[in-house]
């Protein structure tokens, strides 16, 4: 199981989260967030994929933001197309298109994306898409039948160490884990100790 730090945005706290065994790390290009970054964001190291989220943007701006910011991946957080995902992939880029899970999901809707993209996210259903910093259902997961590997989001910090180690156990193509406001001090700022606290009990 991989490990992604979304909401990424100060240079120092990038630089030191850039130490810990994290596979991905997000950076928020919609403007409604409090995360939102509007500046240069500095190179990674090869082992970390540098993700940029979006919410409902036009193909030229992802392709134009992934050049300047050189994503490795793009994370599709709105009612992004079946038709936008293959373009994505067809440009090269990794593509996650995630989903927002209330207290009961269909999973045939995801059908039409299987062939387009490379991940599924479930995120917790709310108003703002994404960042709620609450739970979905996880015991909804047993239900998931497609192929493709997914990431789980929404509220996952480090009070759910056993919850994760017990989902890690099923038999689910559970992909990455994706971290954000549970281990913030302030938006876009992550307590790099509880990070690498979690992430120790977790992979150990």
């Amino acid at each position: 199981m991989k490990v992604k730090v979304c909401g990424m945005r100060d240079p120092q706290n990038i630089a030191e989260a850039t130490s810990l065994p994290i596979d991905f790390m997000g950076f928020i290009f919609w403007d409604g967030s409090s995360r939102f970054v509007q500046h240069p964001t500095p190179k990674l190291p090869n082992s970390i994929t540098k993700v940029g989220v979006f919410v409902n943007a036009s193909l030229t701006e992802i392709l134009a933001t992934a050049r300047q910011h050189q994503l490795g991946a793009i994370q599709l957080h709105g009612q992004e197309s079946v038709e936008l995902c293959q373009q994505l992939q067809a440009a090269g880029t990794l593509v996650i298109k995630a989903f927002s899970v209330g207290k009961t999901f269909d999973f045939s809707q995801l059908r039409p994306y299987e062939s387009h993209c490379d991940y599924f996210l479930f995120d917790t259903k709310s108003d703002l898409p994404g960042g709620s910093g609450k739970q979905f259902d996880w015991t909804l997961l047993s239900e998931y039948d497609s192929p493709t590997p997914f990431w789980i989001a929404g509220g996952i910090g480090p009070k759910d160490v056993e919850t994760v180690l017990q989902l890690k156990k099923k038999d689910l193509p559970l992909h990455t884990l994706d971290l954000n406001s549970k281990f913030e001090t302030a938006p876009a700022q992550k307590n790099i100790e509880l990070l690498a606290e979690f992430l120790n009990q977790i992979q150990s």
